[in-house]
């Protein structure tokens, strides 16, 4: 299967190497210094579960030099859809899918408007990791899994044809049925997190250690389900029990992206996280003080400002 991956960060860097090592034809789009690297040395992760160098790497930061593929991760950062989503034509044949890897729940649509909505699958992304150095992704935790789908919920050969992918790369992946259900479900945590560890400037694990401060981060969580559930989206009990947990804490330290990206001075995704759900919330009639909150005061970093 001849793979593009559009955005070669923490998601993309991850996925796309582990497919490239189980032998897939595999092209790695990046910029920069971060480029220049995995050119002159090969992409390398770092992972608890096991390193993987891919060397050499195609990799190339103009899709022209790749040309049609059978699937696109695309796993840019959200301010980056449109722009990203317009440099793939070159990519895409009459049966490609782009596999949306993004955070939030409506890069979907803004895909679809470009490309044509019978190549978006939509795509949830579940693990921690991050571009540590140029040409290297360090991924935090066992945690590794993509869930995947139509966006009508049907099993087409191309979905399959990726799991079977998945599969022989050995990490996790759930082809589903439901994709919007499964993308709401993790922005209840991830916009709400995101939030809390930004503001707090601390690893979720050490935010909710303060009572208070947990309380703070399940009122959040809440108004993400609760204009989910306002929109006709239903939140499994056993996701809405496994997020309370996380409140009390654990041993491993969570590291939203968002909190990377603040530290380092870079763009945040604030208003596409808890932006979107303020502005659901307010269509729909459902409140959402905490999130408004956040995005009010994360707002002056939502371009990026240089660390302190």
């Amino acid at each position: 299967m001849k793979i593009a991956v559009m955005g070669t960060g923490g998601v993309g860097g991850y996925f796309g190497a582990r497919l490239a090592a189980s032998g897939q034809d595999v092209h790695f789009i990046a910029r920069g210094p971060h480029l220049a690297a995995i050119r002159e040395n090969g992409l390398r992760v770092k992972s608890d579960i096991g390193d993987v160098t891919i060397k050499p790497a195609q990799a190339t930061d103009n899709p022209a030099d790749v040309g049609a593929v059978d699937i696109v991760l695309f796993a840019v950062k959200l301010y980056d859809t449109d722009a990203a989503g317009r440099m793939l034509a070159p990519l895409i044949g009459p049966e490609t899918a782009v596999v949306d890897l993004q955070n939030g729940v409506d890069s979907e649509d803004e895909l679809a408007s470009i490309l044509g909505r019978e190549h978006v699958v939509g795509g949830v992304a579940y693990l921690s990791a991050r571009i540590e150095e140029p040409g290297v992704i360090l991924h935090v935790g066992k945690g590794a899994k993509l869930a995947f789908g139509e966006l009508d919920g049907r099993l087409s050969p191309r979905v399959e044809a990726l799991a079977a992918a998945c599969e022989a790369a050995g990490f996790g992946h759930e082809v589903s049925e439901n994709i919007e259900a499964a993308l709401w479900t993790k922005l209840v945590m991830l916009a709400s997190m995101s939030a809390i560890s930004c503001l707090t400037r601390l690893p979720v694990d050490e935010a909710v250690r303060e009572p208070e401060t947990a309380e703070l981060f399940l009122a959040a969580m809440k108004e993400v389900a609760d204009v989910a559930a306002a929109k006709g989206v239903s939140i499994s009990a056993d996701a809405l029990a496994g997020f309370k947990a996380v409140t009390r804490g654990g041993s491993s330290s969570i590291r939203p992206s968002m909190f990377v990206d603040l530290e380092r001075g870079k763009p945040l995704e604030i208003d596409r996280l808890s932006g979107t759900v303020v502005r659901a919330g307010a269509e729909l009639g459902v409140p959402t003080p905490f999130h408004a909150m956040a995005l009010a005061l994360l707002k002056p970093f939502e371009k990026g400002r240089p660390p302190a």
